[in-house]
């Protein structure tokens, strides 16, 4: 799957998406290009955070999943069409990487229809990371647990995550989780 720069702009589902790559549930990918828009719009939109600790975070998600980067798909995005142009890079990228998923939260700019002829589906983060939920219930809550085992300062909890990725725009992954 490839996942686009708006799933992977807010912190908590960055760091949910992450770990669920991590723990073996799916295979992450993305492209340099994507990073650039996630932190282009971190630096634009939130000034007060630190661009070292932004270039630092860049550096260990690309580190934390095996073989995340797509490269090489830059050839297809000319011949691709979709309702906004900007995102013909991730088409192309889930095309180059035999993804069988974009997980988006811009699902109006990625067509059923049109993605279907390569098939890949598009989903939602709450979607996706659902699925995962439904698969694999203890591995998702593991995850969960760890993202509130790093969070020192101040210290979390698996509600304070929970809290979050609600805020996030996951509300049918947190009640499945508090569900289990």
């Amino acid at each position: 799957m490839v996942y686009d720069a708006n799933v992977l702009y807010p912190s908590t589902v960055r760091d949910l998406l992450i770990r669920i790559a991590q723990a073996g549930l799916v295979r992450a990918r993305w492209t340099d290009r994507i990073l650039d828009e996630v932190f282009d719009n971190l630096r634009a939109n939130r000034p007060d955070l630190d661009a070292g600790r932004l270039g630092r975070t860049r550096e260990l998600m690309v580190r934390a999943v095996r073989d995340c980067l797509v490269t090489g798909y830059e050839p297809w995005i000319e011949g691709l069409e979709l309702p906004d142009p900007d995102d013909r890079h991730v088409l192309a990228a889930a095309i180059r990487a035999r993804a069988q998923v974009i997980v988006t939260n811009d699902l109006g700019d990625f067509p059923v229809d049109v993605l279907a002829r390569w098939d890949i589906e598009p989903k939602s983060a709450d979607q996706f990371v659902l699925g995962q939920v439904e698969e694999a219930p203890k591995v998702v809550y593991g995850c969960v647990q760890r993202i509130a085992d790093s969070w020192t300062s101040p210290p979390g909890t698996v509600n304070d995550v929970l809290v979050r990725l609600e805020h996030q725009g996951l509300p049918q992954v947190v009640a499945a989780l508090r569900g289990s």
